[in-house]
């Protein structure tokens, strides 16, 4: 029988035993089989209502309904426990959910500003399945017509509130809503505690609202009352201005660090006036340190207008190893792997200088054809935690530029030849607004390149092709570069629903460019620095993700990647370690890395180990994941893309053009499994090629039965999610 006969079977089998849903359920009880929310004129959207449904329905349709059907719950084997676990039970109807969904509904209506709102429920049974209905009316909505403020007249709190009245967030003309009304409290008592009003919350705030003097007009008086009970009445007190007064800092003996380190850090001094965001900003720094476990600002009240500051720092364990792999295979043979080892210290001259040491291997091997290829590289780079040449009295936020210093050096011997590549670069690095946007920004970047023992096979092949000729060639690089990194969950394990953007930029030989009329030239007109070309190019590359969570270990994310680079001035092609490529673990996994593309083109014959590159990149990339039983997960992923390079020299099929676009667009899709041992996932993927644009115009899409032939799937293994 053909796969998708056995598939399309399957389904409608899941299909007709996740109908009967209530195969599980007890006697006498029912299925909620689904909720519905209907909304006045959709006033407010159903969506947002439907988050206040205290019991959530299962659908009839689900398919792990199904799978948790085909289990018999009177038996413990082990195959009818992984069938529970794998599928979902059916949901038994509480009457008393519904109730409580109503209440929700009328406190959420009341809280964003509709007043006298109904919600009904109407519950249909339909045999032993339950549907109920929500039938939502919002109520009277009122506009705030006049805002007067209730201060107290001693001390100096009533000047300084008022100074702030421009800024304050609720507005005449505005609907009330005590939603909005609490998020001005919030805001402006932050605003206050940064005047030195140490102590003063939300819950200094009241409002009262006027609705009877004007018909659908609330007149709002905005009171902040100068006393608030914290336990007894001996404990309030009245609205004042506070000062640090004792400042300490500890933490465990273990901890190596110079003094000198921590206080420029600390931003917290005896005599200043409070501000909360000193002490925050003080949390924040000591935390980019990235040295303690964990970091604690305790306040203390010591006096009518005083408040003594301890610092105290956790212990944290300062260095270990971290070890990634990835490795892909496919039908021709062709083995590849791609081990990495890194060792990191965090306080290596203890003053916060971050030390990380990588050694990382790409190793590739074909043996029934007696072929191989090895790539070893080492690197090694240190962060300051200061922007070398700047005091760091200059930066009073709540972290501060670190300097990284990276040499690396990089050996590869191919079957059509050797080459060694060293790199050093010098830059800074930090975060701004709370730690979602990360940047590294290089002044300075050099990159030397030497290609030796050229096969005299590889040889004559790049001299009659001229965009290969004027790649494969011994070069340097002397340029600046920068990558800017935002995310919505700063995190290390993101558990909900978040977004980031990644742009990297990479400009070379700009600077020295302007000093050609005083370097040499070798015979085609490139100017030399150290007797070999330099490079002059820009490159530019651009990644934006969503990642959905639906709960538990369910998951939809979604990656686009752009990028492109053009060479100019002193170079003709971009350098062939600064080219694009595609395919393997975490990119388009129907393919073995560097395997697709440029285009419509087929692998070039005179690379013996697969090595396409292009000048331009773009990819769309979606995996849903999901849970199946204890550590182990599953996931199905689609990918579209691939690579193109540009330039006169190139064949139709190679070049990048709108026109051809959409017929040289790789696609594939695929499943995997992971195991998710929390400190470490470890993957397997396999990808199946549904689009092969090096395939003949009407061969390109890939008949279903043939996905899982030897030449159209391959397997990867890694370490981690791919995006």
């Amino acid at each position: 029988m053909k796969l998708h006969v056995l598939i399309l079977s399957a389904i409608a089998a899941l299909t007709a035993v996740s109908c009967s849903m209530t195969r599980h359920l007890p006697d006498g009880e029912y299925s909620l089989a689904a909720n519905r929310v209907l909304v006045r004129d959709n006033i407010v959207p159903p969506s947002e209502m439907e988050g206040y449904i205290t019991q959530k329905a299962v659908g009839a349709w689900d398919p792990q309904i199904g799978i948790y059907n085909l289990s018999n719950e009177n038996s413990q084997s082990l195959l009818n426990r992984f069938l529970r676990k794998l599928g979902k039970p059916p949901v038994a109807y509480n009457p008393a959910a519904v109730d409580a969904t109503v209440q929700s509904m009328l406190n959420h209506l009341e809280y964003i500003g509709y007043y006298g709102s109904s919600v009904e429920s109407m519950v249909q049974v339909r045999k032993r399945n339950v549907y109920v209905t929500y039938l939502v009316d919002p109520g009277k909505r009122f506009r705030i017509g006049s805002i007067k403020f209730d201060l107290p007249d001693a001390g100096e709190f009533k000047e300084d509130f008022l100074s702030d009245v421009e800024n304050i967030s609720i507005k005449e003309g505005d609907f009330l809503a005590a939603s909005t009304l609490e998020e001005e409290s919030v805001r402006s008592s932050s605003v206050m505690r940064n005047m030195g009003y140490y102590g003063l919350t939300k819950n200094h705030y009241s409002f009262v609202a006027d609705t009877l003097s004007d018909p659908g007009i609330a007149h709002l008086t905005m009171a902040v009352k100068e006393y608030v009970r914290t336990g007894t009445e001996a404990d309030a007190r009245p609205l004042r201005k506070y000062y640090f007064n004792d400042v300490s800092i500890t933490h465990d003996d273990n901890i190596r660090i110079r003094p000198r380190i921590l206080s420029d850090f600390n931003l917290i001094h005896p005599g200043q006036m409070y501000r909360e965001s000193v002490v925050n900003n003080t949390y924040s720094r000591m935390s980019y340190l990235n040295v303690f476990n964990s970091v604690n600002v305790s306040l203390t009240e010591v006096d009518t207008n005083k408040v003594d500051a301890a610092i105290n720092l956790q212990h944290s364990r300062l260095q270990g190893f971290k070890f990634n792999l990835e490795g892909s295979t496919n039908s021709t043979g062709l083995f590849g792997i791609s081990p990495q080892l890194n060792y990191y210290h965090k306080n290596i001259f203890h003053g916060g200088e971050r030390l990380n040491v990588s050694l990382k291997g790409n190793f590739q091997s074909n043996p029934s054809q007696k072929i191989s290829s090895t790539e070893f590289g080492a690197s090694a780079s240190i962060s300051f935690p200061k922007m070398l040449g700047f005091p760091n009295r200059l930066f009073k936020g709540p972290s501060i530029p670190r300097t990284d210093v990276t040499a690396s050096f990089n050996y590869q011997n191919r079957p059509e030849f050797r080459m060694s590549i060293i790199n050093g670069s010098y830059g800074y690095s930090g975060t701004q607004f709370s730690n979602h946007l990360y940047y590294q920004v290089y002044p300075l970047q050099v990159n030397l390149v030497r290609i030796f023992d050229i096969s005299r096979q590889f040889r004559e092949s790049i001299s009659n092709d001229p965009y290969l000729s004027n790649v494969y060639h011994n070069h340097c690089d002397f340029g600046v570069g920068g990558t800017f990194y935002y995310t919505t969950d700063a995190s290390a394990s993101p558990q909900g629903s978040y977004h980031y953007a990644r742009l990297g930029v990479d400009l070379s030989g700009n600077v020295l460019s302007l000093l050609n009329r005083y370097l040499p030239q070798d015979g085609g007109g490139s100017r030399l620095i150290w007797g070999t070309p330099y490079s002059q190019y820009v490159k530019g590359e651009m990644q934006l993700g969503k990642t959905f969570s639906f709960g538990g270990s369910r998951a939809l994310a979604l990656r686009f990647l752009a990028g492109a680079g053009y060479a100019y001035g002193n170079s003709t092609q971009l350098p062939f370690e600064k080219k694009f490529y595609a395919g393997g673990a975490s990119s388009m996994r129907g393919w073995q890395a560097r395997t697709l593309g440029p285009g419509n083109s087929k692998p070039a014959d005179y690379f013996i180990i697969p090595n396409q590159t292009g000048d331009v990149k773009l990819e769309l990339d979606m995996e849903y994941r999901f849970g199946i039983v204890s550590i182990l997960k599953g996931a199905v992923f689609a990918e579209a893309g691939n690579i193109w390079g540009m330039g006169s020299f190139l064949s139709d099929d190679e070049k990048f053009s709108f026109k051809t676009l959409p017929g040289s667009i790789a696609a594939d899709w695929g499943i995997g499994l992971r195991v998710d041992a929390k400190m470490i996932l470890v993957r397997v993927d396999m990808g199946m090629k549904v689009h092969n644009p090096v395939n003949d115009p009407g061969e390109r899409w890939i008949n279903p039965g043939q996905w899982l032939k030897r030449d159209n799937r391959t397997i990867h293994f890694g370490i981690g999610y791919p995006f």
